[in-house]
């Protein structure tokens, strides 16, 4: 019987709907009734809950840190014994507000600052039993100083942060409950006056009812079409009435998902293009390098310096070996480490009278990942834009550390640098995405090779003074092969 009743109802026209709304409409308005008047006990409980353990709180003495570290230092100066001190009475005062509190908040960030609170006070009175006994024992002043110093007044101040922190978010919560429970009174009265008036006019007004009954969804799924004309195609529409709106519905979701569909593929599309550019550019780029190594190994091997050229044949070779690597693009730290110092060695072989070097990177960042061929062209940006435009010496350094949410790989160099307006040129163009010019493509390349296997919260960064030098950051995260 229930089925027949259902296929019944769901194969209903909107016409029959609408009387069968009629004939179910007390049910429904008793039932969100009872709803209201449940709501506005819970939230009444709530607000007396709240209410209350402010009030608890607010008993927890505002001077409990000073007054406990005093009554501690007049313990160690031996101006009270250990019998007139009332240590003993402020923790227990403090742990019976804390036990009280626990009892009223239903806040779990709450609960956890009490745990804390509690443990700071366990805390205190292991202290406190500390000091108690080496003054028994004597001659441990400077014992009993340090665990004052170091110990009580960091814990005391935790315990005085935490309950503030405590007195705090219960008002806050108590604020944001006060709105709401404000709000709720409101829509509660306006729902009582509609239904009455409704009771008295219903009769009157069938005539309105009807067609806005009928209209309504028709009118939510017009809004919904016109948001995925302004462009939003996370939104679908679920007819919960009506053969012929259900049908409507169907298709306009089918629809938005064919949308996204073809938009995700011509997305992949473009991140394989953006790739296969970047790719392109590396191949440009090495041959014109080999060709100025091989100019340098032959005028080696004419000066007969059999072994700078058995050196930088070496340094060549591991450089187009880490280069190529059997077509990896992302490589831990140390292979591209690796890379960027054959680089190195053979440039300075070339630079000799300018140009010195250092790689200072913890090794424990060797095993994270990092796009290949990173470093190697913010190198040669410091040493073609930066050392060779300055006299003297000149040197790069290529250091790392550790960050929050990720590692920085630093490159410095103390080259010609960039003034502060082609800084800020710069930057836009690497942050907005518009290249022009040897100096900038390459790294813009490095940036957007990391955006694109890594997030957009990661990428390179950059400082310089004109006249002393330029740091280049490379913030990564810590990915791992296999993970």
């Amino acid at each position: 019987m229930k089925e027949k009743l259902k296929r019944m109802y769901d194969n209903s026209t909107l016409a029959a709907k609408i009387r069968y709304f009629y004939l179910l409409l007390l049910v429904p308005a008793i039932i969100f009734l009872v709803f209201l008047l449940y709501n506005l006990w819970i939230v009444n409980r709530s607000y007396e809950s709240m209410i209350t353990s402010s009030v608890v709180a607010s008993e927890f003495s505002l001077d409990f840190k000073k007054d406990f570290d005093y009554e501690i230092y007049l313990l160690l100066v031996e101006n009270k014994s250990i019998e007139e001190a009332k240590l003993n009475d402020m923790l227990n005062d403090a742990n019976r507000i804390v036990e009280r509190l626990e009892e009223f908040t239903n806040s779990k960030d709450n609960i956890s600052r009490l745990n804390s609170a509690k443990k700071y006070l366990k805390n205190l009175g292991i202290y406190k039993e500390r000091i108690e006994q080496n003054l028994i024992e004597g001659n441990k002043y400077e014992v009993n100083i340090e665990i004052w110093e170091n110990d009580v007044q960091i814990v005391t101040s935790l315990l005085q942060d935490t309950i503030f922190q405590y007195i705090y978010y219960e008002i806050s919560d108590l604020q944001q409950l006060s709105a709401e429970y404000q709000n709720f009174f409101i829509r509660m009265v306006r729902f009582f006056i509609l239904s009455f008036a409704g009771i008295l006019v219903l009769l009157l007004f069938l005539s309105y009812y009807i067609p806005l009954s009928i209209t309504r969804p028709i009118r939510k799924l017009s809004e919904v079409t016109d948001q995925v004309a302004k462009g939003d195609l996370n939104v679908h529409f679920e007819a919960r009435s009506g053969v012929e709106v259900s049908r409507l519905s169907d298709s306009l979701n089918t629809m938005i998902d064919k949308i996204n569909e073809l938009l995700e593929q011509v997305t992949t599309e473009q991140i394989r293009l953006r790739k296969a550019e970047f790719e392109l550019l590396q191949t440009q780029i090495n041959p014109h390098f080999l060709y100025n190594t091989l100019d340098t190994i032959i005028w080696l091997a004419e000066a007969g310096k059999q072994k700078e050229v058995v050196s930088m044949v070496g340094s060549l070779s591991e450089f187009f070996r880490t280069s190529l690597n059997q077509g990896k693009d992302i490589i831990p730290i140390k292979e591209e480490l690796q890379h960027v110092k054959s680089y190195l060695e053979i440039q300075q072989v070339r630079y000799q009278d300018i140009l010195k070097y250092e790689i200072q990177v913890p090794g424990d960042l060797d095993r994270y990942l990092i796009p290949k061929i990173t470093i190697q062209p913010i190198v040669e940006n410091a040493l073609y834009h930066g050392i060779k435009n300055k006299r003297g010496m000149g040197w790069i350094r290529i250091s790392g550390r550790r960050e929050e949410g990720g590692f920085m790989i630093q490159v410095e160099d103390n080259g010609i640098g960039i003034s502060e307006e082609r800084l800020c040129q710069v930057r836009d163009k690497i942050r907005y995405r518009e290249p022009d010019g040897k100096d900038v493509y390459g790294l813009y390349n490095v940036n957007e090779r990391i955006r694109l296997n890594f997030g957009e919260e990661f990428g390179i960064s950059m400082e310089s003074v004109y006249g002393e030098g330029t740091t280049v950051g490379i913030y990564l995260p810590y990915a791992e092969e296999g993970i």
